[in-house]
């Protein structure tokens, strides 16, 4: 099955503040992470029931080399991104902070 990928406004946010926090430590750092990430996201493009559900009905990718946590949840034929934390934040903080 194809699916259509969206990504909350939010958790772009979260990318760009996150690469640019490890841009900071270490130039091409920022980079890495991103690149982390965008191959996290085309695995779960292609497979995203592989993931267990989580909590609701959002599921959890982990990206590699890089402790941060992909929630997503899938509707139908779409994929939906809705945050991209550490896994020390609070979730209820940042669940409210979204409506979720």
């Amino acid at each position: 099955m194809a699916y259509r990928l969206t990504i909350h406004p939010l958790a772009k946010n979260d990318l760009v503040e996150i690469s640019t926090w490890y841009e900071n430590i270490k130039k091409g750092l920022g980079k890495r992470f991103l690149k982390s990430v965008k191959k996290e996201i085309a695995i779960i493009k292609i497979e995203p029931l592989l993931y267990q559900i989580r909590y609701d009905k959002t599921r959890i990718a982990v990206t590699e080399y890089f402790p941060y946590l992909i929630h997503f949840e899938v509707n139908k034929n779409e994929i939906i991104i809705k945050a991209i934390i550490h896994p020390s934040r609070n979730s209820k903080v940042w669940k409210n902070q979204r409506n979720y």
